[in-house]
């Protein structure tokens, strides 16, 4: 057997086979979802994705007995690093047979890299930040992947582990579903704070999505200022997320809470359409718009994307009337009788007030994420 080489990603054949890896390493795996080629084909290139104007990248490949067996990518965000005074190296994208030696060729090809621009440290997986997809898979494999959160498979934290990378922070998924009963004093709280509050609810305005979108980035980056990982989005970043998202939002579920007419909290619920993306496997082609009219009952459930309080509310237990809200649409309302659960998340392990709303709104933690962290040696 050949010893492992690994490659930079110079040239478009190699960005392709980046790509492609994915389905050489779940080919037999049932829950896995495929994406977009083009889709992560976009995120990862520099003259198109708004990301790369103030972060760089380098990306490598695996190769055994002629064949891929694994990928990563190192990265360094300027804006991170500026924005908390480190210097921060990330590892994402990561994909690899069980194979340690490949993994253990792989991370020491991004250290190497990383300290070559001055970093201290290395953290991941991000893909690319912590406004992407991010976090391993640790606990919860058994569970159906949904929209826009990581899935691996179960030896990879052991990979991970074996060079030296210990747990930073864990992120939390929190499911509810069709047997969701919230306790009654939710129901009696939520409808006691709107009425003694000037706070209501109003869906998103798809007619003026951009103005919206600048409501979620004042909230979302007032919300999570202190927390850690948290870098602001750019105007591009936000406007990149728009087009990506625009197609699948449904403004029944996208809402901000009002204080009188000021938006003080937003939540984004998105179709979880992971089903409709294993039958594309990847490309949607010609007869994409046929598939979605074929299969888009078997989108049955929901993914919490964003959700946040403005500070000066953010002890006025909001949450519950958003938890409120959303259980009416699940439960009550006739046209989404076929959903059957959302996932909401990810939050932060240590995020204890929301992560206590949720459970005491009868959320149950089923999924956990993640980060891992190496200091290096200078």
């Amino acid at each position: 057997m050949e010893q492992v080489k690994v490659i930079p990603v110079e040239q478009s054949w190699q960005l392709k086979a980046f790509v492609d890896l994915p389905w050489k390493i779940y080919a037999r795996d049932p829950l896995w979802v495929p994406p977009l080629k083009k889709e992560v084909a976009r995120l990862l290139d520099p003259q198109a994705h708004p990301f790369w104007k103030f972060a760089q990248r380098r990306l490598f490949l695996a190769q055994r007995d002629g064949e891929m067996v694994g990928r990563i990518a190192a990265i360094v965000d300027q804006n991170y690093n500026r924005f908390h005074d480190e210097r921060m190296g990330i590892w994402g994208f990561f994909e690899c047979v069980d194979d340690p030696e490949a993994a253990a060729a792989l991370f020491t090809a991004a250290e190497e890299w990383v300290k070559g621009q001055g970093m201290r440290f290395l953290r991941g997986p991000l893909n690319p930040s912590t406004n992407y997809e991010g976090g391993m898979l640790v606990e919860g494999f058994e569970q159906t992947p949904v929209f826009m959160m990581t899935y691996n498979p179960s030896y990879y934290p052991g990979l991970v582990e074996s060079q030296g990378f210990r747990k930073e922070k864990d992120l939390l998924a929190f499911l509810v579903d069709r047997s969701w009963q919230p306790p009654a004093w939710v129901h009696r709280l939520a409808r006691r704070i709107i009425g003694k509050t000037d706070i209501k609810m109003r869906p998103m305005r798809l007619d003026d999505f951009d103005r919206e979108l600048k409501y979620v980035k004042e909230i979302y980056h007032e919300a999570w200022f202190d927390n850690w990982g948290f870098v602001p989005m750019t105007d591009d970043e936000l406007q990149e997320m728009g087009r990506h998202l625009g197609r699948i939002l449904n403004p029944d579920v996208c809402f901000f809470l009002l204080d009188g007419e000021e938006p003080v909290g937003v939540g984004m619920v998105i179709d979880d359409i992971n089903p409709l993306l294993k039958r594309f496997n990847g490309k949607i082609g010609v007869l994409g718009w046929l598939k979605y009219l074929l299969y888009r009952r078997e989108i049955v459930g929901w993914r919490g994307l964003i959700f946040g309080i403005r500070r000066k509310y953010q002890q006025q237990g909001l949450p519950l009337v958003a938890f409120d809200y959303l259980y009416k649409m699940l439960m009550e309302n006739e046209k989404y009788k076929r959903y059957r659960y959302i996932e909401l998340g990810w939050n932060l392990e240590d995020n204890d007030l929301i992560n206590q709303w949720y459970l005491d709104g009868g959320a149950k933690v089923n999924k956990r994420f993640r980060v891992y962290r190496k200091d290096l040696e200078s």
